[in-house]
């Protein structure tokens, strides 16, 4: 019996040794690829981790999480996160430096903030993915500073997938609302809110800020919410500009009709969607590109713009395809968003060496909204903007398109522009400092008097012609200053479609022109001058550049009223003056 005990644990040791063997042996001979895999991912992680920031309010009581994008210190986070440290906050990065930082631009509605490290030009940041690629099943990382853990600013990690896409998350009693989101099961928690999601190359896919909890408590089940980065990209200029942005609306209501059809509910006749010919019980077919299946898909699909952009729309009425290019308009009222941004946040989570953070975060006390001494110059407060001190520096940097009519300066005089008109007509627009004239062989004639009186349609159909050419001389002349009120607004694909320009918008008595600057090189490309609002604007388009009396200046350009191109105007003489002497028009030379 001892001797079969004897062997039986001999047998026993002899098979323990020789599991470990083979498990010593397994792990030399382990699959190449699946070690490569490994160590592919941990390089990812390794990298992805140096662009996390770990955020903390001044007072070291609260924070959240965000990424770096620009090596300038332009990062990502969370609204909610933001709003809640003040308009200063100290971010760590994984090299264990903590580094202050400004707030720059906000959007309350999709729960986005951008704001700028301070003292370096070189920081690590992380590349641009492209959501729109984003499937259900495809892998993903998520880091950042769940329960604030990340004391020494190492980021935690999580690994999971894509659970959904094009998940619409509804407003909960604020203007938070998660319009075309990606869900995830990869572990998002408390803390993390601002943080990166990374899909498996370790490409910035979205910003995580949601998790499904209802009477759960806060913590991961397993649903968490990102707002993708295509989105975040529609707005990253205007965010610079140091706005609240909005986002848009239709001016119409959509509902669901037979055969997974949407149609038009309702819709405001005073909205641009309506003078472009859209009308109750229409069918939309796309909206931006994009085919429309559902109301959940448009709003989807809407929700994503910003305010002020145009975007094509197909509809169908009478079995018949309609294309229209629509202006939308603010989702809010500018105040209302102004205000909701000025209401601070309780900390979305609050420090506890014990143990877990608060719950519910009710309790906090807000940061003090300091800045250092060396930094107080990089936060200008004023209505309407997050940070003004970045809209001036956008301003500056598209108004350098301008130089090249430097030579323009000061010609504040008459003005006599001829040509012809590609139909054959021939014209010249005479801008004097007291009046404006029009004269055509073909077409009616245009006059506005500069008396203080208001601004008219002249040429009548053009929606204000006059008006408009009245603001380009002012700002090759006088530049910004002649103005009422500049800022920057961000950039948005010209006319709908075409290429991204710079949009700086100028306004002087009811007068709104927005004006557009080829982003790739800085090249005045047009404008809209704006009579009011709820009216078509006059779009100029430059054409062609010229030289006359060897300056540069636009020689053909295409006017355009609503939907109705105006005529193609080829300029043959322009002749400016710096006199604002006696030349004046007459009843001879209107």
């Amino acid at each position: 019996m001892k001797s079969s005990i004897t062997l039986c644990s001999k047998t026993l040791w002899s098979l323990f040794f020789g599991l470990i063997a083979l498990n010593g042996e397994s792990l030399v001979a382990a699959d190449p690829a699946v070690l490569e895999a490994q160590q592919s991912r941990m390089d990812i992680v390794n990298k992805a981790a140096k662009t996390v920031v770990a955020i903390f309010s001044p007072d070291g009581n609260g924070g959240g999480s965000g990424v770096l994008v620009t090596p300038d210190g332009y990062a990502l986070s969370n609204y909610h996160v933001t709003s809640a440290c003040g308009d200063f906050m100290k971010c760590g990065l994984n090299d264990g430096v903590l580094y202050d930082a400004v707030i720059v631009g906000i959007d309350p509605t999709g729960d986005v903030a951008l704001l700028k490290l301070l003292g370096r030009t070189d920081f690590p940041h992380a590349p641009l993915g492209d959501s729109d690629l984003v499937s259900a099943g495809d892998w993903t990382y998520a880091m950042g500073n769940p329960f604030l853990l990340a004391t020494d600013f190492q980021p935690t990690v999580t690994f999971g997938m894509v659970s959904g896409v094009h998940r619409y998350q509804y407003p909960a009693g604020t203007f938070l609302e998660y319009t075309d989101c990606i869900q995830v099961d990869t572990s998002i928690n408390p803390g993390n809110s601002g943080g990166p999601l990374f899909n498996a190359a370790g490409e910035l896919i979205g910003i995580n800020g949601r998790i499904a909890v209802e009477k759960r408590g806060r913590v991961n089940i397993g649903a968490g919410y990102a707002i993708s980065i295509n989105q975040i990209k529609h707005f990253m200029d205007q965010l610079r500009g140091g706005q609240i942005v909005d986002h848009a609306t239709l001016g119409a209501t959509v509902r669901s009709g037979s055969d997974r059809t949407v149609l038009v509910d309702s819709i405001l006749e005073t909205s641009d969607v309506y003078r472009r010919g859209l009308r109750e019980d229409d069918e939309i077919i796309s909206f931006a590109g994009r085919p429309i299946g559902s109301v959940n898909q448009f709003k989807n699909i809407l929700g994503i713009y910003p305010s002020g952009w145009s975007l094509p729309l197909v509809y169908r009425r009478d079995g018949k395809k309609n294309e229209i290019i629509v202006q939308l308009p603010a989702l809010h009222q500018r105040s209302e968003i102004a205000k909701s941004a000025g209401s601070k946040q309780p900390h979305p989570e609050r420090h506890d060496p014990d143990g877990p953070p608060h719950s519910d975060g009710t309790s906090a006390q807000l940061p003090k909204d300091e800045l250092p001494d060396e930094y107080k110059q990089l936060f200008e407060k004023k209505a309407g903007y997050a940070n003004y001190y970045f809209n001036r520096l956008e301003q500056q940097r598209v108004l350098a398109g301008l130089e090249r009519f430097a030579n323009w300066h000061g010609a504040v005089g008459k003005w006599n522009l001829s040509g012809r008109t590609a139909d054959g007509d021939t014209f010249q627009l005479k801008l004097y400092p007291q009046a404006l004239t029009a004269q055509f062989t073909k077409r009616a004639p245009g006059l506005q008097n500069l008396d203080g009186t208001d601004f008219l349609d002249e040429p009548p159909g053009t929606g204000g012609l006059l008006a408009a050419l009245y603001q380009f001389k002012l700002l090759l002349t006088e530049g910004p200053t002649a103005f009422n009120e500049v800022f920057y607004d961000g950039s948005q694909p010209l006319d709908g479609r075409a290429m991204h320009v710079d949009v700086l918008v100028t306004k002087k008595s009811t007068l709104e022109c927005r004006w557009y600057f080829r982003a790739s090189d800085g090249t005045l490309i047009g404008f809209d001058s704006s009579l009011g609002i709820d009216s078509d604007s006059c779009d100029i388009r430059f054409l062609q550049y010229g030289e006359f009396q060897g300056n540069r200046f636009p020689n053909r350009w295409m006017v355009r009223y609503g939907d109705t191109e105006y005529g193609i105007f080829d300029l043959i003489g322009v002749e400016a003056s710096t006199s604002t002497g006696t030349d004046k028009p007459t009843e001879s030379n209107k």
